[in-house]
């Protein structure tokens, strides 16, 4: 193999294993615990996941009849290893699926788990995992952070229901916004306290109060469900008790809107548009509340933000003679 090669190898191993993050059962358990009217009689696929370790797949088997589940499928990419980290070092893959208990000891035997193998490496894009897809009614998994995008737009041209993990920061992608503007996705319900806990290999790379030596857990908070499932929380309405008065609320220098750094002191007498951190979509109620965009970059010249003291089309504050661009920011609207 040429040092060149040899590079391009080292690399992609590196770049895979920066997007293995495992999930931890209970971070399941309490997620799932809101959806379940919703899997009654389906096909479930978790086709990012190891099935041999993933704790998909022990949620929905230990929880098939329960769940009323029909079938239960579950892929990963190329991995022949039982460790818990995939090598990426195999021609195939294989795939696992479960149609529930038939000896009647509720718990899904290694007999009845059918093992079968793939022809490929398991990529979810690849046309045998895209078969798989086409049997399943709900997709449920924690798919590589790097190919959000493309994994979400398989999703909807596929037209599948799904619940998976995603990054915080894909609230900005132009093409995720634009589902969740359209009530095509929006968040779950979250993890607790805002906090996800996950093994992923040389946690200790990450610093002090992200990896917990005793655990061997890395703990993110910039993570989120994403879900075309509709739940309960997702109708709750915001409540508010904060008046409207412009020193608090300033309005931007480069757009017709006011600055509301907190999602508890957004105003109850204001129907004007507002900025609020982008954390407000995890108490987004679309009876309540209009989005209107992201006041950034191309986004931001969408919904008339224009060119701020620094050239670009970020919105800005001018306060005490200097100018400030507020981060993260989600320009919504209150409803009748």
């Amino acid at each position: 193999m040429t040092k060149k090669a040899l590079n391009r190898n080292l690399h992609a191993a590196k770049d895979a294993k920066k997007d293995e993050f495992y999930t931890q059962l209970a971070d399941i358990e309490k997620e799932l615990k809101h959806y379940k009217d919703h899997f009654r009689g389906k096909v479930v696929l978790c086709n990012c996941d190891d099935p041999r370790v993933s704790n998909f797949f022990v949620y929905f088997s230990q929880n098939f009849e329960q769940l009323g589940l029909k079938r239960l499928i579950t892929t990963c990419y190329k991995n022949q290893s039982r460790d818990l980290f995939s090598q990426h070092d195999s021609e195939h893959a294989i795939y696992l699926e479960y149609t529930g208990d038939r000896n009647n000891n509720r718990v899904p035997d290694p007999e009845e788990i059918g093992l079968k193998h793939l022809k490929g490496d398991g990529d979810f894009r690849s046309q045998e995992c895209i078969a798989l897809l086409k049997q399943a009614d709900i997709v449920v998994t924690n798919p590589p952070f790097s190919l959000f995008r493309e994994y979400v737009e398989q999703l909807i041209e596929f037209e599948k229901k799904f619940l998976m993990i995603g990054h915080m920061n894909a609230l900005h992608y132009q093409e995720i916004f634009k589902l969740i503007k359209e009530n095509k996705m929006w968040l779950g319900n979250g993890f607790e306290n805002g906090n996800a806990f996950f093994e992923t290999p040389g946690g200790e790379q990450y610093g002090g109060g992200v990896y917990d030596p005793e655990t061997g857990l890395v703990k993110f908070r910039n993570v989120a469900w994403f879900t075309n499932l509709e739940h309960q929380r997702r109708h709750e309405e915001l409540i508010l008790f904060k008046k409207y008065n412009d020193e608090e609320f300033p309005n931007y220098d480069n757009l017709d809107a006011i600055e509301v750094s907190k999602i508890k002191d957004i105003p109850i007498d204001y129907f004007g548009a507002m900025g609020v951190p982008d954390t407000f979509l995890a108490k987004y109620n679309p009876d309540q509340f209009e989005l209107i965009g992201i006041p950034f970059g191309n986004l931001g010249k969408e919904i008339g933000v224009t060119r701020n003291h620094r050239g670009r089309t970020d919105i800005a504050i001018t306060k005490d003679g200097k100018s400030r661009c507020p981060y993260s920011r989600i320009i919504i609207k209150r409803k009748s």
